[in-house]
């Protein structure tokens, strides 16, 4: 079961108090701490539960000298006639 966004900031605003000793008074403080955590998440490139979303990316090893993959056929260029 997917927990929303306001179950992930409750539960995470709690752990801040617990982490914190349990004050007196410091609620809206670990709310908005934990808010802030998540749409921190939210735009990153880690998925809603935290865990970071792996990305392809492109290696320089991958490529040639026209910057097309290898094993793929070269671009042309505007203006150029092939021999």
């Amino acid at each position: 079961m997917t927990e929303t966004r306001e179950e992930w900031i409750r539960k995470r605003a709690y752990a801040l108090w617990e982490e914190e000793g349990r004050p007196t008074g410091r609620d809206f403080k670990h709310w908005e701490q934990a808010r802030a955590e998540r749409q921190a998440l939210e735009g990153s490139a880690a998925s809603p539960d935290g865990k970071e979303v792996k990305t392809r990316k492109r290696t320089a090893s991958a490529s040639n000298a026209n910057g097309a993959l290898k094993g793929s056929a070269p671009r042309k260029t505007a203006g150029r006639k092939s021999a």
